[in-house]
């Protein structure tokens, strides 16, 4: 079965031969206080610095997934007012789960057509977090690198914090352009589920220690102090960590992988502008994401595809939300090799 489902999507093929080994030294059974274990967290986090170009001023700690940093950032970041920014189920997601810890959480959404207009989005004098989305999983979307530089500059007062779950390890960011980012490794990082990155700037860390909050497990400042010994507050994912770890050692730099990712990105736009009955879903292709595309076509048609895919070996991905029955996912991450995207698309041929 080749994986095509965006997340938990396919995962690097040098996984299974990095999991025996892992086994067979031992690394399975390691303590998270070891010196083996710090020499694995602090070669992961120079690793992510390198590949991902990662500015070295900032701060990189593990979680257990996207969905707890958004608890994180509530917890540690946002004083009074957080400002979620969004076009789909997942930004709305964010802000649902920060309303429930800071009440002054507010929300701006956007029409997934729609690349939104920055000037709407000036915040005042005062301070707080923008949270916002770079790659919407649900619909298939993506923000340009200069909204987000035009929305930190309009609001220099505020953090910017950025989910980009479904793009870190895919596609080239600028991280001096916010102040927190962060991702699971299911998507991109071509890794199994479990484990998530979270990247700080020292401007958020400013703030992190200004509110000191320290009342949970995964409270920034708490985090960070463990990070100063290359150590987790809690037993962490040891087995995904190290696996990040290697994969990191063999990945190429991301301006690369960006490349090979847009290079695909087009070829399937090209493919599917040939086809009749199977469109991408958003029109507007300056809102396209670049590595999950979402693509339409009738109810009956989506249900004897999906059918007929898994039959020959095709795990698509499911329509999210309202776009369930109507909608199905492919995702374009670098785990997946050219050959197997040429055997869907043959099987796409049909359709």
């Amino acid at each position: 079965m080749i994986s095509f489902y965006p997340g938990p999507s396919k995962v690097h093929e040098e996984i299974p031969e990095y999991v025996k080994y892992a086994y067979r030294k031992g690394i399975l059974s390691i303590n998270h206080r070891s010196a083996e274990f710090m020499r694995i967290c602090e070669r992961t986090v120079a690793l992510l610095k390198e590949k991902l170009d990662i500015p070295q001023d900032y701060k990189i700690f593990f979680t257990g997934s996207a969905t707890e940093c958004w608890e994180i950032i509530a917890q540690s970041v946002v004083s009074k007012r957080s400002y979620h920014i969004y076009n789909g189920a997942f930004g709305q997601k964010w802000y649902e789960y920060s309303n429930r810890i800071r009440s002054g959480a507010r929300q701006f959404p956007f029409d997934r057509e729609e690349l939104p207009n920055v000037n709407k989005y000036k915040f005042g004098s005062g301070d707080g977090v923008i949270c916002v989305t770079h790659n919407e999983t649900s619909n298939g979307t993506q923000l340009p690198e200069e909204f987000i530089r035009d929305l930190k500059d309009n609001n220099p007062n505020h953090l910017l914090a950025v989910d980009a779950t479904s793009s870190m390890a895919g596609v080239a960011l600028n991280f001096e352009l916010a102040d927190i980012w962060f991702a699971s490794v299911q998507k991109c990082f071509g890794l199994p589920a479990g484990l998530a990155v979270l990247v700080c700037s020292p401007k958020a860390m400013e703030v992190v220690e200004k509110i000191n909050d320290r009342n949970f497990y995964n409270s920034l400042p708490f985090m960070n102090d463990m990070m100063e010994k290359w150590q987790t507050p809690f037993t962490p994912n040891v087995l995904n960590i190290y696996l990040l770890m290697r994969v990191l050692e063999n990945s190429k730099p991301i301006a690369l992988v960006d490349e090979k990712i847009r290079k695909r990105y087009r070829k399937w736009v090209k493919y599917f502008e040939g086809k009749q009955t199977l469109n991408h879903l958003i029109r507007n292709k300056a809102a396209h994401s670049f590595t999950v595309l979402p693509i339409a076509a009738s109810e009956a048609a989506i249900t004897k595809l999906k059918r007929d895919a898994k039959e020959k070996g095709f795990l698509l991905g499911e329509g999210y939300g309202d776009l369930k029955s109507t909608t199905f996912r492919i995702a374009n991450f670098p785990a997946l090799k050219k050959k197997e995207i040429e055997k869907l698309k043959n099987f796409l041929d049909t359709y």
